[in-house]
């Protein structure tokens, strides 16, 4: 997987692809599907979500470039891999989920994994942790029209923001930098995530 679907597309962190290498993709797929955890592809994981395609984590983990001791914050815990990938990288890790059965089976999952610098919180991701930002680098795993101010305004100076933003059948992959207080934005890939629903993302049903 390492080799044939996520270096060979370009990604070169030699530290996010041992991080890519290190995390059993299998263990946060249902049991049903683990026969495919390894294909080019996401998955679904329960109430419409799905953990990413390999490469998408490890791409927006390298533009994250979470290092020793950053504070990154995830928005969207889904199964809680990219959590698991970046507890190896960064500091610590705090991760928001919205869905009830998801947080509590990733949190499950990620005590198992003795991803001890991961800290889940149940809530509306769209409007980030404020009380415990700033973050080094923020990670945002679901689609929102825009990108959230309320994300934005988080991430620290010199820190880093991934985010998918456009509407809901298709969106482009932005990566940022906050440099002299101003986060500066570009346009890295276009891709597809599930919505992020709350008050800064999509209306929730």
């Amino acid at each position: 997987m390492v080799l044939r679907q996520i270096a060979a597309r370009g990604v070169r962190s030699p530290a996010v692809l041992g991080a890519m290498g290190c995390v059993p993709r299998h263990f946060f797929v249902p049991a049903e599907l683990r026969d495919q955890a390894y294909e080019d592809r996401p998955l679904p994981v329960g109430r419409g979500q799905t953990i990413s395609q390999p490469y998408m984590v490890a791409l927006m983990t390298e533009l994250a470039a979470p290092g020793p001791g950053d504070r990154v914050l995830e928005i969207g815990t889904g199964s809680g891999y990219q959590a698991a990938v970046l507890s190896l990288l960064a500091g610590e890790v705090h991760t928001v989920e919205r869905l009830p059965e998801l947080f509590e089976a990733s949190r499950e999952r990620l005590a198992v994994m003795g991803c001890g610098n991961v800290r889940a919180f149940l809530g509306d991701g769209s409007a980030g942790l404020p009380g415990h930002a700033p973050y080094d680098a923020v990670v945002v795993t679901a689609g929102a029209p825009d990108l959230p101010e309320a994300l934005a305004a988080q991430v620290a100076e010199g820190g880093r923001i991934v985010a998918p933003v456009g509407p809901e059948d298709g969106q482009w992959l932005v990566a940022g930098e906050r440099t002299g207080g101003v986060l500066r934005l570009r346009r890295v890939l276009e891709c597809r995530f599930v919505p992020l629903l709350g008050v800064h993302g999509w209306p929730d049903a």
